[in-house]
């Protein structure tokens, strides 16, 4: 990152941040401030590290069994690492969407409140407002209040996607994570996500893997180059693509590589 564009309200620091899957390793000494309430797009070629590093913020890497993870990650200026730390209620602090929509084979409406109520929510009432409030906040309750009943695989692959993120709004997380979200989808769904996700930093710290550059330029307060594992450049999504300070930066956004 480079000195002195120290984001406003840091919400995520990363520091000195190295991961390997057995020999090989996936990340080199990542150290980045996100800032809360804004859009920050992981950007760079495939097997670059930018999922991975995604994972690393809600500790799903943790379910593999060759990763090794050095560094230190503070939300909220409390390591992730620590001992002490809740891995389930971190993943409910910090929430995933991810590439390919994965609804349960359930209802819309138990979709929706799974989290909640594994969570402790269990009376009909309670489920039902946090239920609405979640589909409302993906821009889908309108579309699917008629049918709660229903089977969630039922959707088109857009609705899914807007489903999960309902129900990844659901457990009133403060981050979303979200690895390429639209990269499934057609035109006009990716535009409807895309929508959605730029009113959703009202609310929410986003953190998204795109493979699309123009998608981080649209909806991007901030940016993120990943090259074989490194953080090469960080900054605001403008700077990045308008003035990048890394030679390696531009040569991938003009398209020289990747």
């Amino acid at each position: 990152m480079k000195k002195g564009n120290k984001p406003m309200g840091t919400l995520i620091t990363v520091k000195d941040l190295c991961l390997r899957y057995g020999e090989h390793q996936a990340l080199k000494k990542i150290n980045i401030e996100i800032p809360e309430k804004n859009i920050t797009a992981l950007i760079g070629p495939s097997g670059c590290g930018k999922s991975t590093f995604l994972k690393t913020l809600n500790r799903m890497n943790d379910l593999i069994p060759s990763v090794k993870i050095t560094g230190e990650i503070y939300y909220r200026e409390e390591n992730i690492f620590a001992h002490h730390v809740d891995v389930n209620e971190l993943r409910k602090q910090i929430g995933m969407v991810f590439q390919k929509p994965n609804p349960f084979p359930m209802s819309i409406y138990d979709n929706v409140a799974y989290g909640p109520r594994t969570h402790g929510i269990t009376k009909r009432e309670r489920l039902d407002e946090v239920v609405e409030k979640a589909l409302r906040g993906a821009a889908i309750w309108d579309e699917v209040k008629e049918r709660l009943k229903k089977n969630a695989l039922g959707l088109s692959g857009g609705q899914q996607q807007r489903l999960c993120i309902a129900r990844a709004l659901a457990v009133e997380p403060d981050v979303l994570l979200m690895d390429e979200p639209t990269s499934a989808l057609d035109p006009i769904s990716t535009s409807k996500i895309e929508e959605l996700v730029m009113e959703l930093k009202k609310d929410y710290t986003i953190v998204m893997v795109t493979h699309n550059m123009q998608q981080a330029v649209r909806i991007s307060d901030y940016t993120a180059f990943f090259l074989l594992g490194e953080l090469v450049e960080f900054g605001a999504t403008d700077n990045i693509f308008d003035r990048p300070q890394d030679k390696r930066t531009e040569d991938y956004i003009t398209g020289r590589f990747g």
